[in-house]
């Protein structure tokens, strides 16, 4: 009668690690979604932002706003897996090609730990140069 039970108990363990999901593919998701709300819980309390030529450090408020108007002139479609680095604990890299209705753009974003928690440190968005 006890052995009925343990499959399910099993499963009950290794459910958490199942629903882990990974933070660099959860970022990516977030840009798809062009999700700057909750895109913005996961930034660091200063964060440097490229968006093609224009490079600064900001505050997560003015990042917020940064992003928001990206998005509301590049509505996102889809999203593409070029590079991830994931290796580390305690930094994550990743790198994704963004296609928008206006134009196809590369994606680049650090995660770092901070305070047992990964957070956005560095976020690229330049064009795509197609080979």
């Amino acid at each position: 009668m006890k052995l009925i039970y343990l499959p399910s108990f099993i499963i009950l363990l290794l459910l958490p690690c199942v629903a882990m999901a990974d933070p660099i593919d959860n970022v990516a998701n977030l840009i798809k979604q062009g999700n700057t709300k909750e895109l913005s819980k996961l930034f660091a309390s200063s964060i440097e932002i490229a968006i093609m030529d224009n490079e600064n450090i900001y505050s997560q408020t003015q990042a917020t706003l940064i992003l928001d108007r990206f998005f509301s002139k590049n509505k996102p479609k889809t999203i593409k897996l070029l590079h991830k680095v994931n290796s580390s604990a305690n930094y994550r890299f990743g790198v994704f090609i963004l296609t928008t209705e206006s134009g196809v753009y590369r994606v680049a974003f650090t995660l770092k730990d901070a305070d047992s928690k990964l957070s956005i440190i560095e976020l690229r968005i330049e064009n795509e140069k197609m080979k």
